[in-house]
């Protein structure tokens, strides 16, 4: 193994199928995440998102394929894994039954953290994320938005090389949200620490990654830097329109409407149609009309 391996995670040929359940969860994915990359694994339920990280951190077990670590297999070196990785689950949180300064604290002893400068190097977190006032409160206790802080304490603690981080701003009100992205950013560009972002949220993702793979049914089907993936739809154009009820009914064909919330549409057109558009739609009957190039998460809507 090299002394400084380039890329932090290498996952070649990943198999993993499910008893009764007639698609793989995982066929034959493969990547590589290099050290210090700030990497979206975009996905919607159901796509193998889980199950991929749960492989990546050694906790379910491929049918075929391997996991590599900073150049060790995961399985093969547990521990290292254990040690390596800061894993935040979107899912309940393990620790609901101690305090915020316990749950914290005793992350940062599993990972070798020597007391006293565990209990300065969690004091230093819990301030930094506005828990400092809810230290003695036991974690089951806490709002939705204030577990998910402490989640990501639990994370933090200990700077692991590597944080693998499942929808971390969900229940965060906007003000956290864009503290908890500037602090990922500093800790990625500042510190260099590897990041891996599980998300659902193209939007949010295109603001902070380098690269992103995008998951459908157990299969990698897309992999590149964010304008590269976009350059797929450069011949696009996205629509952002505001309709009434009948007024869906009189888009032309050719306009893919990919989402329609409460009146709010967004829709791709091709260039070479929008000519067409001016004169086969009268525009200013709708209360907001924008058009704009293609976004990542349009990208993501068209493999969905």
């Amino acid at each position: 193994m090299p002394e400084n391996p380039p890329y932090a995670y290498e996952v070649e040929g990943l198999h993993k199928q499910f008893d009764g359940v007639p698609r793989p969860a995982n066929g034959e994915i493969s990547f590589h995440i290099k050290q210090g990359e700030f990497f979206g694994l975009l996905g919607s339920n159901g796509a193998g998102k889980t199950t991929l990280i749960k492989q990546m951190i050694g906790l379910v077990r491929p049918d075929g394929g391997t996991v590599r670590l900073l150049g060790r297999d995961v399985f093969a070196h547990p521990r290292f894994t254990a040690a390596t990785v800061g894993y935040m689950p979107q899912t309940a949180f393990a620790l609901n039954s101690l305090t915020v300064k316990e749950a914290v604290y005793f992350s940062a002893h599993l990972r070798g953290v020597a007391a006293k400068a565990a209990r300065r190097e969690r004091d230093a977190l819990l301030e930094l994320l506005g828990l400092t006032h809810l230290a003695g409160k036991v974690a089951r206790q806490l709002s939705g938005g204030e577990r998910r802080l402490l989640q990501i304490a639990v994370t933090l603690i200990g700077s692991p090389p590597v944080l693998i981080l499942d929808e971390p701003t969900n229940e965060l009100d906007p003000s956290r949200r864009r503290q908890i992205w500037q602090l990922l950013r500093e800790l990625n560009q500042r510190d260099g620490h590897t990041i891996i972002l599980i998300t659902h949220n193209a939007i949010e993702a295109e603001q902070v990654i380098e690269r992103v793979g995008i998951l459908k049914e157990g299969r990698l089907v897309a992999l590149g830097a964010p304008a590269e993936l976009k350059s797929s739809l450069r011949s696009q154009v996205r629509l952002s329109i505001t309709v009434g009820d009948t007024q869906m009914h009189g888009l032309p064909d050719y306009v893919r409407v990919q989402s329609d919330h409460r009146g709010k549409v967004v829709a791709l057109v091709d260039s070479a149609d929008l000519p067409h558009l001016t004169k086969d739609v009268d525009l200013t009957q709708f209360p907001e009309f924008t058009m704009h190039t293609a976004t990542l998460e349009d990208v993501y809507v068209s493999y969905a």
